[in-house]
């Protein structure tokens, strides 16, 4: 899963090593958290977070065909 939000992530952003992503493993679900550069935080996101929508969605489609849930956080750097 990993993986995925990274290759998706990467194919996004003007800067792909930036890229970060960090994957927790909690009890009931994996946490993934993503990172990128802060001018390509809007492009991760998208107009009225529809390509976070996406992500997320295509994120749970694969996670679904092995049987896990998976949460995916994008994380803003201060």
């Amino acid at each position: 899963m990993k993986e995925l939000v990274q290759f998706l992530a990467k194919s996004l952003v003007t800067n792909p090593d930036a890229v970060e992503v960090k994957e927790t493993q909690g009890d009931t679900a994996s946490v993934l958290e993503l990172k990128v550069a802060k001018e390509d935080l809007g492009r991760i996101i998208g107009k009225q977070g529809r390509t976070a929508r996406s992500i997320r969605t295509i994120l749970n489609a694969a996670a679904s065909r092995a049987n896990r849930k998976v949460v995916l956080e994008i994380v803003e750097e201060k």
